[in-house]
């Protein structure tokens, strides 16, 4: 059937597809351009999901700005949040007196956003904003808001697009949700 995949015993079909994200993108970046004209951000993706949202944002960006990663781990090879969150990659970038844009593939716990946020805000920026792709709605147990939203999602398991399964299908072009579990699990 068109649109669904397997992996192990899980069955997955397309969520949001590749034209719908591009459309998306280009409206973010549209605004983003518009609240950044005449300044420099730094755009800070959270690796590794954010590397391809992010490489397609930048080229959709028409200000000058610049970009740097941090790489966070809260996830291992499960489908929930460990619950702990550590910083295995740290910034390159001076973020003092910066304005910085936080780039996440998805806020679902917002564990990693929430961490994301108080490294950085102990740097003093000049300004701090975020934005993900996906946003899990009403799951995230933050106390701010995501200034840029891609998409609104329901609290479903999703991979694709930068999103994976056990480190795998981030190359998927479009994004895929679970519809039935199977009992064999990621190692």
């Amino acid at each position: 059937m068109a649109g669904l995949i397997r992996i192990n015993d899980d069955v997955f079909e397309e969520f949001i597809s590749e034209k719908q994200i591009r459309e998306r993108i280009k409206e973010l970046a549209d605004v983003i351009n518009t609240d950044y004209a005449g300044r420099i951000p730094i755009f800070i993706g959270v690796l590794n999901g954010s590397f391809i949202f992010l490489s397609d944002l930048i080229r959709e960006i028409s200000v000058d700005c610049e970009i740097d990663f941090f790489k966070l781990s809260s996830y291992g090879d499960a489908k929930i949040s460990s619950g702990q969150v550590r910083l295995l990659k740290d910034l390159n970038c001076e973020v003092a007196g910066r304005d910085i844009i936080v780039v996440e593939d998805i806020v679902d716990s917002g564990l990693s956003i929430a961490f994301t946020k108080k490294i950085i805000e102990k740097e003093s920026p000049k300004s701090i904003k975020f934005i993900s792709l996906l946003l899990k709605k009403g799951i995230p147990k933050i106390d701010f808001t995501i200034d840029y939203v891609g998409f609104e999602i329901p609290p479903d398991f999703v991979i694709g697009y930068g999103l994976d399964y056990a480190q795998k299908v981030r190359n998927l072009k479009s994004i895929y949700k679970l519809t039935r579990q199977g009992t064999i699990r990621p190692e």
